[in-house]
């Protein structure tokens, strides 16, 4: 499987927001274990702190996850962040499951300034449901942000 290609001209480097998504390896269900899901958000919090990025919504479906993120300052590096939360996050699960946790790549879509990072939260948020999975995100137990309680999310894109 090829990488998805990135944008042409834009350097993936500063305060942008993203939102990604990433694979499971063949898209296994590795997501259905909290545990896993527990390990690969530390992971992914812990590599957001040292590369500058804020974790503003995600949630982990069974064979993927969706992160809404925002680099917080000049020297925030989106490949760089993706590259090592993926390594740490996948080197912690083939050491316990014997297994790879990530398909080679992900996507991302480059937010526009003009776009609201809320509808983003919406769309991550209601995956669970619209996946038939849950009746309501509240229901869900594997989303969140790491900016604002799931409360407060939810209300706020509910407007």
């Amino acid at each position: 499987m090829s990488r998805p290609r990135r944008l042409p001209g834009f350097s993936y480097l500063g305060p942008s927001r993203y939102f990604l998504t990433l694979c499971t390896h063949r898209r296994a269900p590795a997501f259905r274990s909290a545990d896993v899901v527990q390990r690969t958000l530390l992971e992914f919090f812990r590599t957001s702190h040292y590369a500058s990025f804020a974790v503003l919504a995600y949630c982990f479906m069974p064979d993927h996850l969706h992160l809404l993120v925002e680099g917080t300052s000049a020297w925030s590096d989106l490949q760089a962040f993706v590259t090592v939360a993926k390594r740490c996050s996948g080197t912690a699960h083939a050491a316990i499951h014997g297994t790879p946790l990530w398909q080679e790549g992900y996507h991302e879509r480059v937010l526009r300034p003009t776009d609201d990072p809320r509808a983003i939260a919406r769309y991550i948020l209601e995956n669970p449901v619209r996946a038939g999975l849950v009746q309501s995100p509240t229901a869900y137990p594997f989303l969140g942000s790491g900016l604002w309680s799931v409360a407060e999310l939810l209300d706020s894109v509910s407007k």
